[in-house]
C-alpha cells in the first residue's frame, strides 16, 4: 500500500493551480479555508463550495471529475484564547467542535492543527540562496537573537541566550542596513502564506505578554483541557486530528513550546487515548533537533500518525538551520520511510480503515523558471514536485526492496 501523495494549496488565488498539482502526480489536496478569521465556525455550505471546487471542473459541461480530492485541513487555527485557558476559551472550544463536526459532515477525514504560542513557523530568511542557485526557507539563529534583543528589543531576551550568540547576534545587527532589518521583522512577525494576520512590532509586544504568566505546565494543561473537550466530537464525527510540531523545536521570544520532543508527543496522544488524537509528524520541524529520533518516533508512536509533512533540514552547531533537498540533509529519509511502510503495513494487518497514511513534500526549493515568478516561500510547483518525485522514487524503491518486511 502506498502513502496517499497529497499538496499543500493555498486556494483559488494560489499560484499552483488544481491542474498542476494533478499533473504532479498527487491525487489528495491540502488546503484550508483561509478566509474566515481564527476560531470562527467553517460553515458546512462554506466546506462543500471548496470541496466541490477541489474535486470537480465546472468550467466546462458536462463538469469533469479532477482526479482529486480534499484529504486533508491544514489548518483550522486554534484561538489564543483557548491556548491561554482564558475564561471565554468554552465559547472558542463549541466553535471549533462545530467546525470538527462539519468537516466529518462532507467527509474530510483530517484536521491539521498546532500549538505554537502566537507565531506560526518561524524563519528569518524566506529566499536564502544555496550554492546551486536554488533558493530555500532558513532560520538563522543570530539574526533571530539579533531581531528580539535590538528590533523587538523584548525586556529581559538576554536571559535566554548564551554570550556566544549575543556577541553574534550583535555583530550581525551592526551590518544589516534598515531595509534589511524592516524584511527580517517582517519574515518572523507579519505572517506567512495563508496566514491570516500580521503584527506590528507593538502588537507582537502585546501579544507576548499575554503569556507573561504562562509556563510550559499550563500550557500543557490548557492543551489537554481543549483535547478534552474536542476529541470525543472527532471520534462522533470520524475526523482523525493531526498536530503539527514546533516548528523549530526550540523556545522562542520566552514562549512555551510543548510540542517539540518525543515526550512531548508521547504525553499528547497519551490524555485520550484514540486514533482520533494523533499527530502530524514533520520530519522538518522534528529533526531540527538532533536528540530527536525520527525512525525511532515512527516506530513508537507510529499509531498516532494522522498526516506526513516529508522534508529535510541542515543544520549547523549554532542552532541555525535551512531546508534542505528532501533526500539530503540532516534526516535520514531512508529510515524514515522504511518505518513509515512498517507502521503502514502493521495497519493493514488489523483492518485499520486509515492503512494509507496521506503524506506531503514539504517545504520544497524555489528552483527553474520559478525563481522568475511570484510564488508562495516553499511552496513553489517545481520545487515541491522535484521534492515529491524524489520521495515518490524513494517510497517505490523500499518497498519493493522487501526490507519492510524483514526485521532488521
Amino acid at each position: 500500500m502506498r502513502m496517499e501523495q497529497t499538496w499543500r494549496w493555498y486556494g483559488p488565488s494560489d499560484p499552483v493551480t488544481l491542474s498542476d498539482i494533478r499533473q504532479a502526480g498527487a491525487t489528495g489536496i491540502v488546503t484550508a479555508l483561509h478566509e474566515i478569521p481564527i476560531g470562527e465556525v467553517w460553515a458546512e455550505e462554506a466546506l462543500i463550495d471548496r470541496k466541490r471546487h477541489i474535486e470537480w471542473n465546472d468550467s466546462v459541461t458536462p463538469p469533469k471529475p479532477r482526479g482529486l480530492k480534499w484529504s486533508v485541513i491544514e489548518s483550522i487555527p486554534v484561538h489564543e484564547d483557548i491556548k491561554q485557558g482564558k475564561p471565554n476559551r468554552d465559547i472558542w472550544i463549541e466553535k471549533y467542535k462545530e467546525s470538527i463536526r462539519n468537516a466529518g459532515k462532507v467527509g474530510i477525514p483530517v484536521i491539521t492543527y498546532n500549538w505554537m504560542p502566537v507565531v506560526d513557523w518561524t524563519r528569518t530568511n524566506l529566499s536564502l540562496e544555496l550554492e546551486d542557485g536554488a533558493r530555500a526557507l532558513a532560520f538563522d539563529f543570530a539574526e533571530f537573537v539579533a531581531f528580539d534583543l535590538l528590533i523587538l528589543n523584548r525586556l529581559d531576551a538576554e536571559k535566554d541566550y548564551s554570550d556566544e550568540l549575543i556577541k553574534a547576534a550583535k555583530r550581525k545587527f551592526e551590518s544589516m542596513s534598515s531595509e534589511y532589518q524592516y524584511i527580517l521583522q517582517k519574515n518572523i512577525i507579519a505572517g506567512l502564506p495563508g496566514g491570516q494576520q500580521g503584527y506590528s512590532l507593538d502588537d507582537f509586544r502585546n501579544r507576548l505578554l499575554e503569556y507573561k504568566n504562562i509556563d510550559p505546565a499550563k500550557y500543557r494543561n490548557n492543551l489537554r483541557y481543549f483535547l478534552e473537550q474536542i476529541i470525543p466530537v472527532a471520534i462522533e464525527s470520524g475526523v482523525r486530528m493531526a498536530i503539527h510540531p514546533d516548528d523549530p523545536p526550540i523556545p522562542l521570544f520566552g514562549l512555551p513550546r510543548i510540542v517539540s520532543t518525543e515526550s512531548d508527543l508521547q504525553y499528547i496522544v497519551n490524555i485520550v487515548d484514540s486514533i482520533s488524537n494523533g499527530l502530524c509528524l514533520c520530519t522538518g520541524s522534528l529533526g531540527v533537533r538532533p536528540s530527536n529520533d525520527l525512525p525511532g518516533i515512527i516506530e513508537r508512536l507510529g499509531s498516532k500518525i494522522n498526516f506526513l509533512h516529508l522534508r529535510s533540514t541542515q543544520r549547523d552547531p549554532l542552532g541555525s538551520f535551512h531546508e534542505a533537498s528532501h533526500l539530503a540533509g540532516d534526516v535520514d529519509m531512508f529510515n524514515v520511510m522504511v518505518a513509515v511502510l512498517k507502521e503502514q503495513k502493521r495497519r493493514h494487518a488489523t483492518n485499520r480503515r486509515d492503512e494509507q497514511i496521506p503524506m506531503r513534500a514539504d517545504h520544497g526549493h524555489t528552483i527553474l523558471d520559478d525563481l522568475k515568478k511570484k510564488t508562495n516561500p516553499g511552496y513553489s510547483a517545481i520545487g515541491l514536485l522535484r521534492g515529491m518525485a524524489e520521495l515518490r522514487g524513494l517510497e517505490m524503491g523500499v518497498g519493493r526492496s522487501g526490507i519492510v518486511y524483514r526485521q532488521y
